[in-house]
């Protein structure tokens, strides 16, 4: 990936615009809800993930067939596992979902599958960085989304996201995000997906600052 950047200007250029564009919108969204405009940029998250498709779309440097066919499965896959868990309770434990995530399909927001496509992706790219061996890639692939999870599942009912029945999540939840996070992330290792090493960090590290703030902030 260095190497692509370093012969492309073009693609560096993107890569920089886009991390300070992540950093701007997360930081943004922190402050404005901390001290009181929490309706207003809560209700702005469809365009936050609709942001972080975008960079993903215009800075990954191959966005060939096998992308997007992972890409379609992890959605699809996170839409099939969601709708589950709303009208079954079998895989998360009870819960539904307020408005905050846009639109819904039989009681799933569409955004819920593209953040389940682009988190597995995101992961991937990290956890591919980090390890040789593909089950530890598989293994720490799916530890960072239960990892990021466990903060935002806090936030997630303050901000209209979604609500579990008795409150707080169940350990329930974190296995069976465990467990499906394991599958996603087997299937990305199956895929030869070229993708932007340090805008998957920078991406990843924002959202989890931003829940961990939040995880926090709600405390006091």
């Amino acid at each position: 990936m260095s190497q692509i950047l370093h012969l492309n200007p073009t693609i560096l250029t993107r890569q920089k615009v886009a991390i300070f564009l992540v950093w701007l919108f997360h930081l943004s969204g922190m402050i404005g809800i901390s001290i009181g405009f929490e309706d207003w940029f809560v209700s702005k998250t469809p365009i936050n993930l609709s942001l972080v498709f975008a960079l993903v779309v215009l800075c990954f440097p191959k966005l060939d067939r096998q992308f997007w066919i992972a890409f379609t499965v992890f959605f699809l896959g996170g839409m099939i596992v969601e709708w589950l868990g709303v009208h079954s309770g079998f895989l998360f434990g009870g819960y539904s979902y307020g408005d905050n995530l846009g639109p819904k399909v039989f009681g799933v927001p569409w955004f819920i599958g593209l953040n389940w496509a682009l988190l597995t992706i995101l992961s991937g790219v990290i956890a591919s960085h980090l390890f040789r061996k593909k089950w530890l890639r598989i293994l720490s692939g799916a530890a960072l989304m239960v990892f990021l999870d466990f903060f935002l599942e806090y936030s997630a009912p303050r901000f209209d996201y979604w609500t579990f029945d008795n409150g707080l999540a169940p350990l329930q939840n974190y296995v069976a995000w465990f467990g499906i996070s394991v599958l996603f992330h087997f299937i990305y290792q199956r895929v030869e997906i070229v993708g932007d090493t340090k805008l998957s960090y920078h991406l990843y590290a924002a959202q989890l600052v931003f829940f961990i703030w939040f995880y926090g902030f709600y405390q006091l």
